[in-house]
């Protein structure tokens, strides 16, 4: 039997992001495919020639059913409250990624979409606690040990989602066939993010330390290795793949644990700054993140300050924890390329970062920096109950 030749239709949600247009871009390059972007913003490059823009919200249902009606399949991946003071904001965190999953769901139910892959989060069985080469076989952790409440909602809409695999269509064309991806931190040329927030952090000089164990690990993943993932998923969501994909979720890295801390230093040195040599230990580092978020509950309506660390970041960053890549191997071929970060500090100097030269001597440097130092470790202490008085 010959393939069809049928042009297939995508819908997008967080389309106007940067992974969002990524992987509209690869769909719209490499398959026959009508590719729709549905976002509160459109992206900030110009679209290709036939690639759609729809402006909506997720929170309105009436929006997303008129967005998703006509598609064959729907990549989910609008959220919010992943970094940030995005974390601290709790009521839009539920609306976004719980009421817009829902949303999803029934539109593709209601009208006919026979295929969903939901871009979720490793956060979903991570909360702190060491991981080393965990599989899809652990069970989720339990809700209430979530320390932020973006990893609280997403494992409640993956939860949906899979639970949703199966559900006949009303239009009585088939069932509803979904599955999960759950990508690591996201890096590459353009991340609009995380990365911007690190140069920040670099150039304003408050880069100064590192914290946690030096041999602990964490995980990235290249955004054309999540855009491969996402496309293979999708496939495997078919009859011609035996829908091998249909109710399951898949972890997705460059697979290549690493310390995150020397994950960057390609992109400090690189723009012309020194890696930090200080190094504090995780739990003062955690105790300054959780006071940061007090003074942002207390004061973020007058003033919505963006945190050093929320206690999450904390986590994510020193403590321990990558999984492995065999379930998506098998199941969905996917391989992950190798990258490195050149090409995200060549990105970042063509905008006119980087260190500007200038002479400072190294004895300034070094009593500038624990003049830092000392003022950070001098804050924390502050907050310590005094024994014996």
């Amino acid at each position: 039997m010959e393939k069809s030749t049928k042009t297939e239709t995508y819908l997008i949600t967080g389309g106007g992001g940067y992974f969002g247009f990524r992987l509209a871009c690869a769909l719209h390059e490499k398959k026959k495919a009508q590719v729709f972007l549905f976002d509160v913003r459109p992206p900030s490059q110009e679209l290709p020639e036939g690639m759609v823009f729809l402006q909506g919200d997720i929170r309105d249902y009436d929006q997303v059913k008129k967005a998703v009606e006509g598609m064959d399949c729907v990549f989910h991946i609008a959220s919010y409250g992943m970094s940030g003071r995005e974390q601290l904001n709790r009521h839009l965190i539920e609306a976004v990624n719980i009421q817009g999953t829902e949303h999803v769901l029934r539109a593709c139910v209601d009208y006919g979409v026979p295929r969903l892959v939901y871009t979720s989060t490793f956060n979903v069985v991570f909360g702190g606690q060491v991981i080393e080469g965990g599989d899809e076989s652990l069970p989720y952790l339990p809700l209430h040990l979530h320390p932020d409440h973006y990893s609280r909602t997403k494992s409640l809409a993956e939860m949906q989602v899979l639970k949703a695999n199966g559900t006949a269509l009303k239009d009585g064309s088939g069932i509803l066939r979904t599955c999960a991806l759950r990508p690591a931190g996201i890096y590459g040329p353009g991340e609009q993010r995380h990365l911007p927030r690190i140069v920040g952090y670099i150039e304003r000089g408050i880069f100064k330390f590192v914290y946690g164990k030096p041999s602990s690990l964490v995980e990235f993943v290249h955004v054309d290795n999540l855009v491969s993932s996402h496309v293979l998923a999708a496939e495997a969501l078919t009859q011609e793949r035996q829908c091998v994909a249909a109710g399951q979720a898949y972890f997705i890295s460059d697979g290549r644990p690493v310390n995150n801390f020397e994950f960057f230093r390609p992109l400090v040195e690189g723009l012309g700054y020194t890696f930090p040599k200080v190094r504090l230990p995780l739990s003062l580092i955690y105790f300054f993140a959780f006071l940061t978020e007090i003074v942002h509950h207390c004061v973020g309506r007058v003033y919505n300050f963006q945190p050093l660390l929320t206690r999450t970041e904390v986590y994510k960053t020193g403590v321990t924890h990558y999984f492995s890549m065999t379930k998506a191997r098998t199941e969905l071929g996917y391989e992950p390329q190798r990258y490195d970060l050149d090409e995200v500090v060549q990105w970042f100097r063509s905008r006119g970062h980087g260190k500007r030269m200038r002479n400072t001597s190294p004895v300034k440097q070094f009593i500038l920096n624990t003049v830092i130092i000392a003022a950070f470790v001098a804050v924390i202490l502050s907050y310590l109950p005094v024994v014996g008085q």
